[in-house]
């Protein structure tokens, strides 16, 4: 354990895990509460096109690594992204669904195309589809930690006013907050959270690890801030409970951060649909004493 404790691989597997895991769900509660959980599915294949143009660009400079380039260049692309769907969404030009299957389609189509014209494979991709957080590197980790900062700053200092815009947009017009910028700064995070995430869990699942741990904690609190706290405890638990379970068996860590998630999410709502159950029948027993004390009381 001291030896696996003080490998740096897995020192960088678990910083990485930590912060991704405890940024993600901050993003994922405000797109819960916009009713648009599946914009990261959207902005993440946009960023796998992102990925291949790096990808590209670094074999046109000649860089002896190809894929230098491929973080930045999905930064690059996802916000592009994120802001073409929030003004699309804003401006009323299609629906949120129609917009989300053009990027989720258009972008893993662009990605194919431009890491042929690159002179890669498919296989190439295949980290970036479903993360590859074993072969991140120091530089990755501190890219990851600057984008989480971001994340924390933004979603954490701008939570009331970010909130009140999800909640109900006219209210939050109406008392004079910038309600458009504030819709472009969440698809942005949004942007943000899907890149650094890339590596964890890949573009394929990464809504998985922003939007679960959110729907976990919808089950057990019920105000806007507790659910980002305790979902954000969820996100790490689970990263680090993936991560770990990856290192004593053979297991592919983004798929089971996520399967992980759809476990506890299953045994949360079951147990909360049985205490429901169990307090609804106790509010039935108390009524139907009631009831029988004042049908007796007139009898006598």
């Amino acid at each position: 354990m001291i030896d696996l404790i003080t490998d740096p691989i897995v020192q960088r597997m678990m910083i990485v895990a930590i912060l991704v895991g405890a940024t993600a769900p901050i993003v994922g509660t405000y797109l819960v509460q916009r009713r648009m959980s599946l914009l990261g599915d959207g902005i993440g294949h946009v960023a796998l096109a992102g990925v291949a143009a790096g990808w590209l660009a670094g074999s046109w400079a000649g860089f002896a690594q190809q894929d230098a380039l491929a973080i930045p260049g999905a930064i690059v692309f996802a916000i592009v992204g994120a802001v073409v769907i929030e003004r699309m969404r804003a401006r009323g030009i299609a629906a949120a669904d129609v917009i989300m299957a053009i990027m989720f389609y258009g972008g893993i189509a662009t990605g194919v195309l431009l890491i042929s014209a690159a002179g890669g494979s498919n296989a190439n991709l295949m980290g970036y589809l479903f993360g590859s957080i074993s072969t991140v590197s120091w530089s990755d980790v501190w890219v990851t930690a600057a984008l989480s900062v971001a994340i924390l700053v933004i979603g954490l200092g701008l939570r009331s006013s970010l909130f009140a815009v999800t909640h109900d947009q006219e209210f939050a017009q109406s008392t004079g907050l910038p309600v458009q910028l504030l819709n472009m700064t969440v698809a942005v995070l949004a942007a943000v959270t899907i890149t650094a995430s890339m590596r964890v869990v890949g573009v394929l699942l990464v809504s998985g690890l922003m939007i679960l741990p959110v729907a976990i904690a919808q089950l057990v609190t019920r105000s806007f801030t507790r659910t980002m706290t305790v979902a954000m405890l969820i996100g790490v638990a689970t990263c680090i409970a993936g991560v770990g379970i990856t290192l004593f068996y053979d297991l592919q860590p983004g798929a089971l951060i996520v399967v992980l998630g759809v476990v506890l999410y299953t045994v949360v709502a079951s147990s909360a649909g049985l205490v429901r159950h169990r307090r609804r029948r106790r509010d039935h027993a108390a009524i139907d004493h009631r009831e029988l004390a004042s049908t007796e009381g007139a009898a006598a």
